[in-house]
């Protein structure tokens, strides 16, 4: 099936582009992973990465280039934190709301803040991971940290800039995709760590096939729960325009178990990297407190990831999907619920149903992202790195990418719809 779907994707010219762009993207994002940042010893940065740290986690998402301590050490991390500050802003400030309404005009200055957001974000982070990793800066001075800040500030604006370039001429998602392909990376390294700990008599056979049968259950449901909805039926009633008769058929509003996808785990990581980072090696009491807190796989590290997860599942889906504005249409075009009056009683009665069906879907994303200290305690493994939290945005990010092909190729194929 997809391998029908990327052989008649590839005979279109215009979607062959799109999809040759992409992956031309992503060998410019996997060469800059090996652009080094000048003045810093590497083997020091990796001494950290082996300790099973935060930092560790966050080499996943950045493909390896944290490891390196390349220009793109950073990722896309302060992008994504600068986009949950301005849409926290479009409810706060009116003319942030209103831009938010106004179409593609509107976007297009809620994307400038967003940049603007991601720059301030990038230097302030750059500082603080700076001043983290200062013992392995050759030679220390104002000049070396000036370079490696604004290094690593540029690295994460080029990465900005290609993920909309991905996004505007490629297949769509462009920094989902970002974070996809530096996770994938890491594949092939995480299988030569299992097998290192096989030949060293770490693990065994059963161990291992623990883990694939534990992986591929998960898989499933995570598709299950990606492709899950609620179809809430609508009637629509017949009506006289001029000489010809609208309407008198059914339909339904499809409610998705998990309306916002990866996007809640993608930001709740980003929420807990993002003050860790800036306070692992700064040497003042509150800080150390802080570094503590937010440990990674600590229980409070957990708790808290769990429970970002829960509340940006519910953020994400009010702020794409409107009852009010969905009940409105309905009304407009002559339709309505059975049982429900057209109007309030029907965005109520949606929101209802829509909080109810998040609940389940945003524990459901919480419980796998926080699954991998659960598989390492049944399978004996001492690290799963490709844990629940990567194998979501992978398998969330791959779902949206093929319905993006998809959808490219209905629009240029119009055969099955006139038989």
């Amino acid at each position: 099936m997809v391998l029908e779907t990327v052989q008649r994707a590839l005979k279109i010219s215009d979607l062959r582009f799109r999809i040759l762009f992409t992956i031309a993207m992503f060998v410019v994002f996997r060469i800059g992973v090996h652009v080094p940042v000048p003045g810093v010893d590497t083997a020091e940065i990796q001494r950290l990465i082996g300790q099973g740290t935060l930092f560790s986690f966050l080499d996943v998402f950045s493909g390896g280039a944290l490891a390196l301590f390349s220009i793109f050490a950073m990722s896309i991390t302060p992008y994504i934190n600068a986009s949950i500050i301005v849409q926290l802003l479009t409810i706060v400030i009116p003319k942030f709301e209103e831009w938010s309404k106004e179409g593609s005009e509107g976007r297009k200055k809620l994307t400038q803040y967003t940049r603007y957001g991601t720059v301030l974000l990038a230097m302030i982070q750059a500082i603080g991971m700076t001043f983290a990793v200062r013992s392995a800066v050759i030679n220390p001075g104002f000049l070396s940290f000036s370079i490696i800040v604004i290094t690593l500030t540029a690295g994460t604006a080029f990465l900005m800039w290609l993920g909309e370039q991905i996004t505007e001429k490629g297949i769509g998602n462009g920094i989902s995709l970002l974070i996809f392909a530096g996770i994938v990376s890491r594949l092939p390294s995480g299988l030569q760590r299992l097998i290192e700990f096989w030949q060293a008599g770490v693990i065994n056979f059963f161990n291992i096939f623990a883990l694939v049968v534990i992986g591929a259950v998960v898989i499933a449901a995570v598709v299950w729960i990606q492709e899950g909805q609620r179809r809430i039926p609508v009637q629509y009633a017949k009506r006289v325009v001029g000489r010809r008769m609208y309407g008198g058929h059914s339909s339904h509003i499809p409610l998705k178990i998990n309306q916002a996808g990866v996007i809640p785990v993608i930001f709740a990581v980003s929420v807990l990297a993002f003050p860790a980072t800036i306070a692992q090696f700064i040497q003042h009491p509150l800080a150390q407190k802080i570094t503590t807190l937010f440990q990674f796989r600590s229980t409070t590290y957990l708790v808290l990831e769990f429970l970002l997860i829960v509340f940006f599942a519910y953020f994400y889906t009010a702020v794409t999907f409107n009852p009010v504005d969905v009940a409105n249409n309905v009304k407009k075009y002559g339709g309505f619920i059975p049982g429900m009056r057209p109007g309030k009683p029907t965005a109520v009665y949606l929101d209802r149903v829509l909080t109810r069906i998040t609940l389940a879907g945003a524990i459901f994303l919480a419980t796998v992202a926080i699954l991998p200290n659960f598989v390492m305690a049944a399978t004996d493994i001492p690290s799963v790195y490709f844990g629940g939290t990567a194998l979501l945005i992978v398998v969330g990010v791959a779902l949206e990418t093929m319905k993006q092909i998809e959808s490219h190729l209905i629009m240029r194929h119009y055969q099955g719809f006139m038989k």
